[in-house]
């Protein structure tokens, strides 16, 4: 057997090819992460192509061990931080009501916040609560100087407008970057804060070796949340972790978009935020493309996204799991804005 590295390094037989001409080597396979690949040269480059067959599973991108490693990098950068400013990070979290789901969520970021270094508050408001009476809350907290990032866990109860509600939060202190002068410095190519979910699609395609630069994404879903600020983060010169991490060409599509399989088909990377379970089937990916899964939904089977991952896994090259993808960076990108934030509030 011969294994290639991540930097498309090939050695065969114990030898190394590099500087290669096509005259020297026929396409050959080689096995690198559990798919099979055929190899061939251009312009002195060694290029691997994935070669799908019977039994054979993408690889997993792991986002928990993923979303650790970045957890570990914030740690030592918010140690460093108090260190130097004598401040320590602080995100303040309000939800309101009694939805099951949003109390997870709260305490896994509130568990996240412990294990970086950041302070949290947790602000729970009763179902009943007015519109004023939650305004009120956040003008109290924008104006808290011991506060840095302010979430507002959605949904939030009918009679309440989330879209005011949201527009009331500091743009500073607006780690989710839902704010409209917020959404618009990313669209300009200048963001304060990143979007958490898109954000966190973008660090583990870079950090799993996905080069975005020249690919054609197909995001499948136009939410305010994921599918419209990830194809700016992908559509963007740059990014977090380099230019290689985006300048795609990107298509959006939604409800109303025709050929939506066919589309599905041409991408090298689909993003999944649709909302539906098992949406995106074997028959909508092409062999090898990147499969990413951004939704959660609960069925009678238990969770599961909006991939039917079982059937597309043997096709797909790469693909995030539900739950264990997406979900645990979504958490830790939150960390990162609350950091920035509070650099942002001592004027660094």
């Amino acid at each position: 057997m011969v294994l290639c590295s991540n930097e498309l390094t090939v050695y065969s037989t114990g030898a190394k090819h590099q500087g290669a001409t096509s005259q020297h080597y026929s396409p050959t396979k080689v096995m690198c992460l559990k798919i099979t690949y055929t190899y061939f040269l251009e312009s002195s480059r060694i290029i691997l192509v994935p070669d799908k067959g019977v039994g054979v599973s993408a690889v997993i991108m792991d986002g928990k061990a993923i979303s650790k490693e970045i957890q570990t990098e914030i740690a030592q950068e918010v140690a460093q931080f108090i260190e130097q400013s004598g401040i320590t990070p602080c995100l303040a979290a309000v939800l309101v009501g009694d939805d099951p789901a949003s109390e997870v969520y709260v305490r896994n970021k509130h568990r996240a916040c412990e294990r970086v270094g950041i302070t949290s508050q947790m602000h729970k408001l009763p179902a009943s609560t007015t519109q004023e009476e939650l305004l009120t809350l956040i003008s109290q907290l924008n104006s808290a100087h011991d506060v840095h990032g302010i979430l507002i866990q959605l949904p939030l109860p009918e009679g309440i407008d989330t879209l005011l509600v949201l527009d009331a939060v500091d743009p500073q202190k607006d780690v989710d970057a839902f704010h409209p002068e917020n959404v618009g410095l990313i669209s300009q190519g200048r963001p304060r804060f990143l979007p958490c979910t898109p954000h966190g699609v973008q660090q583990i395609l870079d950090r799993c070796g996905i080069e975005m630069s020249g690919k054609h994404a197909v995001i499948v879903g136009r939410s305010d949340i994921v599918g419209k600020p990830m194809s700016m983060l992908f559509t963007a010169r740059n990014s977090t972790r380099g230019p290689q991490a985006a300048n795609a060409t990107v298509t959006l599509c939604h409800s109303r978009t025709q050929n939506l399989a066919e589309i599905c088909r041409s991408a090298d990377v689909i993003v999944a935020a649709i909302g539906v379970a098992k949406f995106i089937t074997a028959e909508m990916v092409k062999p090898g493309a990147v499969v990413v899964d951004v939704g959660i939904n609960r069925t009678d089977e238990g969770l599961c996204g909006d991939v039917d991952f079982d059937a597309v896994r043997e096709v797909a090259g790469h693909i995030t799991p539900v739950p264990g993808g997406v979900g645990p960076l979504t958490v830790t990108m939150l960390m990162y804005n609350t950091l920035d934030a509070a650099k942002l509030f001592a004027g660094m």
